[in-house]
């Protein structure tokens, strides 16, 4: 099918590497948990809106050049931890904004926080070179299509990974629902979450390009 195989397949892989944990996932949840469902879905949008970008990077060939040059590999990792640094270091000294009876922070930045989760996706190179090595396993060798099997994986694997994301927003926001009414309790989540944040960009300052 236009150059692709065994697409049932690559679904199923897709789904469940969605659902083992990773920087997205936490920061997806961290986001619907300190700041409600509004943030959470505005966070998955820009999170999935990186992940097309880096589809774009590997349908075009142009991720092979971040695979190659440890030192734009080293470059992108360090800026993208130094990012999520900082937006952790930003969670804990902000205080918590009134909430509303719904348990949604009062009128919020989501734009902002659109871009934020487009800039941690597009800022970790290691997504970049999962799509060069998981994408070719299903597409056929000798196929006539050019880029387009790996766009239409890519949209694929952006479609499922919304549609995951969207569920753990509706999870954890309703799960801290009560708790976000609460001032105090609000504040010591942001908190929390600045914490995750700060460990998400340790660990990605900690990978490796092999």
């Amino acid at each position: 099918m236009l150059g692709i195989t065994s697409y049932g397949m690559y679904l199923l892989a897709s789904i469940l590497m969605h659902a083992t944990p990773g920087v997205d996932t936490m920061y997806i949840m961290g986001r619907s948990v300190a700041q409600g469902r509004k943030a959470g879905v505005y966070s998955v949008l820009g999170i999935s809106t990186g992940v097309l970008v880096h589809t774009l990077l590997a349908a075009f060939g142009l991720a092979i050049v971040l695979q190659r040059s440890v030192v734009l590999f080293t470059a992108i990792k360090i800026a993208g931890a130094a990012y999520l640094v900082y937006l952790g270091v930003k969670m804990m000294r902000q205080p918590a904004p009134p909430a509303s009876e719904s348990g949604e922070l009062a009128p919020m930045k989501l734009n902002k926080i659109y871009w934020q989760g487009v800039t941690t996706n597009v800022m970790n190179p290691k997504v970049a070179l999962f799509f060069l090595s998981f994408l070719p396993q299903f597409i056929e060798t000798a196929q006539p299509y050019g880029p387009l099997p790996f766009l239409l994986l890519g949209v694929s694997f952006v479609v499922t990974s919304t549609l995951w994301g969207l569920g753990v927003v509706y999870v954890a926001a309703l799960a801290t629902k009560r708790v976000r009414q609460h001032a105090k309790a609000a504040l010591w989540m942001n908190r929390l979450t600045g914490i995750v944040f700060i460990g998400l960009g340790v660990k990605l300052l900690q990978t490796k390009a092999s």
